[in-house]
């Protein structure tokens, strides 16, 4: 597997719509290798499709409940609030204050096309949300109530 380059802010592709994923293959078992690889690589909490030039609805998440992967996930239900810092790895050097949901809960399809459903909380849904919204050409920069350069 491979780490791939990481789109920067800018690129065209970080603010389209993703297409469905169809096709449950090897070679969609090989791109979500690379994204871990590469999300792995730059210490992220997770890396959307877009992220890497692909305009696919997945993505992945790595945090304290585990490496999850995401394929055409939905958001069926939020709860709560939070607000914290975010940063990206689509957006080099800065970071900014989003509120987002305390809660979600989702549905979505594994690497196999297996449909899975899954509740997360805190940091894990703040993670969640900030991927899904990469899959609708949404950057955390388009939401954030302050944005600061990092030293």
């Amino acid at each position: 597997m491979a780490v791939k380059q990481v789109v920067q802010v800018g690129d065209p592709v970080l603010r389209k719509k993703c297409e469905p994923i169809t096709e449950f293959d090897e070679k969609l078992w090989a791109i979500l290798d690379d994204m871990r690889d590469t999300v792995k690589a730059e210490n992220g909490a997770g890396l959307a499709a877009p992220q890497i030039g692909l305009s696919m609805r997945m993505a992945v998440v790595d945090v304290e409940e585990g490496y999850f992967e995401f394929i055409n996930p939905v958001i069926h239900s939020v709860k709560g609030e939070q607000e914290g810092w975010e940063g990206c790895l689509s957006v080099r050097g800065k970071s900014g204050i989003v509120n987002r949901p305390m809660k979600v809960r989702i549905s979505y399809f594994d690497r196999y096309g297996e449909r899975k459903t899954l509740q997360a909380k805190g940091f894990f849904a703040r993670a969640i949300c900030h991927e899904f919204d990469h899959l609708d050409g949404v950057l955390y920069i388009d939401k954030a109530s302050h944005l600061e350069e990092e030293k």
